[in-house]
């Protein structure tokens, strides 16, 4: 609780700043005592208590680019917002850096609630949270367990605990898991004998010619003037090397047909990830008592970066409309 943390006042977003919104940096703690910094967005005119929105993603980004993007909009549209770095990322707190969790990411997402909620400014039986990338899964576990939280917007998901175990596409098979879980274990001892934490390298750079279409879309967007942050694990050195290590063996989204909240899924049609969101919505609602507030938008023609940072593709009214709906 007492680590000092380094704020970077000035404006350093990926986004024009908007003048319809107030601005300013908070920092509240998680459970476990690590404290999380947050970019909070309000209306300018305010005339009563809130509902409020938390935003958090992509994987491997920071409040700078997509998130204080999503949360930037959503407050113009009358709500408060905020979008956080999580926990050993950005400006947030945490040692080591640079490593997720499961558990550590869920909890951030209830943390923000737990500040929110306090806000003499916010209705506490009105807050929402939107989740990007892998922070779309993390939000949708987070729905599963934190009752305050009345309606979860997921965008362009994916299920870290899916992907880091299985491959993309799930293409591993136990054998291949097996290998790499032998190889991160002897990355353990590596860097428990230099003191230091390997990091895996953000996105690929420079780009080779022959990569899949969607390592293009990352590097367009992490790695040009269009998203790159200093800040942002994507665009520099990336996470741990030994980060993948927990979600490989804690699946998320075991109790999501026990959602009761609303939620709302929204993927491009061209993602490559688009799987992630109908199989999440598929399970979502198999043998679910709580199908009718639940939600899958397929954007027609978008690929995954799409929904990072494209304006005119991401859905921007329908989002208002779900949480105006079932924030009320």
């Amino acid at each position: 609780m007492n680590e000092e943390l380094k704020l970077t006042q000035e404006w350093d977003k990926t986004f024009p700043k908007s003048d319809k919104v107030n601005q300013k940096k908070v920092i509240f703690h998680n459970r476990y005592g690590i404290k999380l910094v947050a970019d909070l967005y309000e209306p300018k005119i305010v005339t009563d208590k809130l509902p409020a929105i938390v935003v958090c993603g992509p994987f491997g980004a920071v409040k700078e680019q997509a998130s204080g993007l999503y949360a930037q909009i959503m407050a113009e549209r009358g709500f408060l917002t905020i979008a956080f770095d999580p926990s050993f990322t950005g400006e947030s707190g945490g040692l080591p850096r640079y490593v997720a969790s499961p558990d550590i990411n869920t909890e951030d997402f209830s943390a923000a609630v737990d500040f929110l909620s306090i806000q003499e400014n916010v209705d506490s039986e009105k807050i929402g949270i939107i989740g990007i990338c892998g922070w779309g899964g993390i939000a949708l576990n987070t729905a599963a367990i934190d009752t305050r939280i009345k309606a979860t917007v997921t965008s362009t998901m994916y299920d870290m605990s899916r992907v880091n175990a299985n491959g993309y596409f799930d293409s591993l098979d136990e054998n291949a898991r097996y290998e790499m879980k032998r190889t991160l274990n002897e990355q353990r001892v590596k860097d428990y004998k230099s003191g230091t934490y390997a990091r895996a390298g953000g996105v690929v750079d420079p780009l080779p010619k022959e990569v899949p279409f969607f390592v293009k879309d990352y590097y367009d967007y992490y790695k040009t003037k269009r998203g790159y942050h200093k800040r942002s694990l994507n665009s520099n050195e990336g996470w741990n090397v030994t980060s993948s290590l927990s979600f490989i063996n804690m699946p998320i989204l075991q109790y999501s047909s026990e959602i009761r909240s609303s939620v709302l899924i929204i993927h491009g049609e061209k993602a490559h990830s688009c799987y992630f969101s109908k199989d999440a919505y598929s399970n979502m609602i198999k043998n679910s008592k709580y199908k009718d507030n639940k939600e899958l938008m397929i954007i027609p023609n978008a690929v995954h970066t799409d929904l990072y940072d494209k304006i005119d593709v991401i859905p921007f009214d329908k989002i208002e409309e779900f949480f105006n709906k079932n924030l009320k």
